[in-house]
């Protein structure tokens, strides 16, 4: 069961502390490269991803656990892996981390390098469908594999009545298990964000359509 953080309507406190929870925080990456348009949105969303997670520690309690996609490592070493990875969840599991919650190695090391790895190989294109199939396989079996991985460590880890954060990909095929309460956060800036990529991607398009015509002109 998922709630979204925004349609939870004055719950009863003792509710939502009851069995294993799971706050979800969708992840979103900028660097120092990107529009400055794009980066204060960033700011934004994580500002108020830190807020409302602030609320729903008050509803349905402290979070004792963290979890981080593409991080291996338990601890200290995975904190630090995580400031590299991506500076703005980092300081939110820091800050969790330095409250007492436990930083838990999400991932398994070679299913994540192997999904990786055929990710990449689809990357690069290829002349023969036949290849592409064989690939996409692999890559779907690893991916698969990966998932089931992830939500077992949640399953194995996050005792009753604690509750875990999870930062994680949008689009994610995770199958959380049946026993663990989701909460989703998802701050209104995070649809200011998708509709600045798709116009973003929209314009690109428009752009390279009149290069080509202008090329195909001369």
């Amino acid at each position: 069961m998922t709630e979204e953080l925004g349609k939870i309507e004055k719950p009863e406190a003792e509710k939502f502390r009851q069995g294993k929870r799971l706050y979800l925080i969708p992840l979103i990456y900028s660097n120092e490269s990107a529009p400055v348009e794009y980066k204060e949105k960033c700011s934004r969303y994580w500002q108020q991803v830190t807020e409302q997670l602030s609320n729903l520690e008050l509803k349905a309690g402290k979070v004792t656990r963290v979890y981080h996609e593409s991080i291996f490592q338990p601890g200290e070493d995975g904190i630090k892996a995580i400031e590299k990875l991506n500076p703005d969840s980092y300081q939110i599991a820091k800050s969790k981390y330095e409250e007492g919650a436990i930083l838990e190695a999400l991932e398994d090391e070679e299913l994540l390098e192997e999904t990786m790895d055929w990710g990449r190989c689809l990357m690069l294109g290829f002349m023969s469908e036949k290849v592409a199939e064989i690939i996409y396989q692999f890559y779907s079996e690893a991916e698969n594999k990966r998932n089931t991985s992830i939500a077992d460590k949640l399953s194995q880890t996050l005792e009753d009545s604690e509750a875990g954060l999870l930062f994680i990909r949008e689009g994610h095929m995770v199958q959380f298990p049946s026993n663990i309460e989701v909460f989703s956060i998802f701050p209104p800036s995070l649809d200011e964000i998708h509709r600045w990529l798709r116009d973003r991607t929209r314009i690109e398009a428009e752009k390279a359509s009149e290069t080509a015509e202008e090329k195909a002109e001369e």
